[in-house]
């Protein structure tokens, strides 16, 4: 009675409040269930969906709020993003439980047992913000060690020697990244000119000029120029684009070109009897294996060109090692630190009877093993804690013990 007077007499100021509530034992229980809910409306709904499409709409941090889908039919319940709630779970276990929690000796398996929760927390956060993915096509008995990436655009120039291109230069994307107003000249020791880039956009249009004119006074090439475009929702949709020209060997520079992840064919260079490309495109990525695609098979919902299930029977060759994978919708394959997903499959509008390739999801996510490692921390806690209170009532009997005695 006394202490609800003094609360009424010297109210918490609204930071204390806030304190409170973020490090207090009723939020932690509401964010896990809520995580629980949100897994297991996940769980149901990646049968239909798909792994990946799910995680991306269940815990991706663009999503806010989502409504659950079961059997094809909306569930009329907004949830919160999941991404959202674990990051709000982590601030209340880092208030809650190593800021707040009493502190001694009696405690050191709690305390170990949230910071691998925390660690837990922590590596999901990594996996989701800082994996490299791309994704790799392959047709039935075809072989593939390349992965393009989903983000990355790269420029590209190379000698066409044989109908094919030879001594390719890669210019990375960090490195046309920030073109955006100025340019740059790019030195090509085996080539017999330079290249200079300049305007480069994440997400660019070339627009004929005679269609339409230029919005804001944009270099015409070619009679095109680059419209921006807002960047899509979901990045990997983006198209990007630069302006280019060539620097010769005598000083001379060539007008303007465009090159832009939308064009069907690369610019080319003419020096005396060689011929030369510049393409823009998305980064490959080499595997340190070979993948054999044996066997695709797409089993679709009666009566429609909706895929219910996707199947692939691959080889993954490593030197002279072969191993036979099954690799499906909810059955990743792991090796070498790089995750194969089971993404989709093509041609785009395919259904039953069509000839089909199969689409994987290549991540490599640098916390790959932090959560097995933080799942290690947390038993080790909670093992800590339950051998300290054994201990405590095994002390208990034996001082009681020796009282009756």
């Amino acid at each position: 009675m006394d202490q609800e007077m003094k609360k009424k007499a010297n109210p918490e100021s609204p930071l204390r409040q806030a304190y409170d509530f973020l490090s207090g034992f009723k939020l932690a229980t509401a964010l896990l269930l809520l995580l629980g809910l949100l897994t297991w409306f996940a769980t149901l709904e990646q049968i239909d969906q798909g792994l990946h499409p799910t995680l991306r709409k269940y815990f991706s941090w663009r999503s806010l709020w989502l409504l659950p889908e079961v059997n094809g039919k909306i569930v009329p319940l907004p949830l919160p993003g999941g991404y959202w709630v674990c990051a709000l779970l982590l601030v209340n276990m880092i208030l809650g439980g190593i800021v707040r929690i009493r502190k001694g000796w009696r405690q050191i398996g709690n305390l170990i047992a949230h910071f691998g929760i925390i660690f837990m927390l922590v590596a999901g956060g990594v996996s989701h913000h800082f994996p490299q993915r791309g994704n790799m096509a392959i047709e039935e008995g075809t072989v593939s060690n390349t992965a393009e990436d989903y983000f990355e655009y790269v420029v590209e120039v190379a000698e066409i020697i044989d109908g094919e291109p030879q001594n390719i230069r890669v210019i990375g994307g960090d490195e046309i990244d920030g073109l955006g107003s100025t340019h740059r000249n790019f030195i090509l020791p085996d080539f017999p000119f330079d290249l200079q880039l300049a305007g480069y956009l994440r997400n660019a249009l070339p627009v004929s000029a005679n269609e339409r004119a230029p919005d804001r006074s944009q270099v015409i090439a070619d009679g095109y120029w680059l419209m921006e475009r807002p960047g899509e929702v979901n990045a990997e949709l983006n198209t990007a684009a630069i302006y280019g020209r060539v620097l010769r060997e005598d000083g001379t520079v060539d007008p303007p070109f465009i090159v832009a992840g939308a064009s069907f064919h690369p610019f080319t260079v003419h020096v005396d009897d060689r011929v030369f490309t510049v393409d823009m495109r998305k980064r490959l990525w080499p595997m340190p294996f070979k993948v054999r695609l044996n066997e695709f098979t797409a089993d679709f919902h009666p009566g429609t060109g909706r895929a219910a299930r996707f199947v692939s029977e691959i080889t993954r060759i490593r030197d002279d090692n072969e191993v036979m994978v099954t690799i499906q919708m909810n059955e990743p394959m792991r090796y070498d630190g790089l995750t194969f997903f089971q993404a989709s499959y093509g041609p785009p509008g395919a259904g039953p009877g069509d000839s089909l390739y199969s689409v994987f999801e290549v991540v490599n996510n640098p916390a790959d093993k932090w959560p097995e490692y933080s799942l290690y921390v947390v038993t080790i806690g909670m093992l800590i804690t339950f051998l300290t209170k054994l201990g405590e009532s095994l002390g208990r009997v034996k001082r009681r013990s020796k009282r009756h005695g």
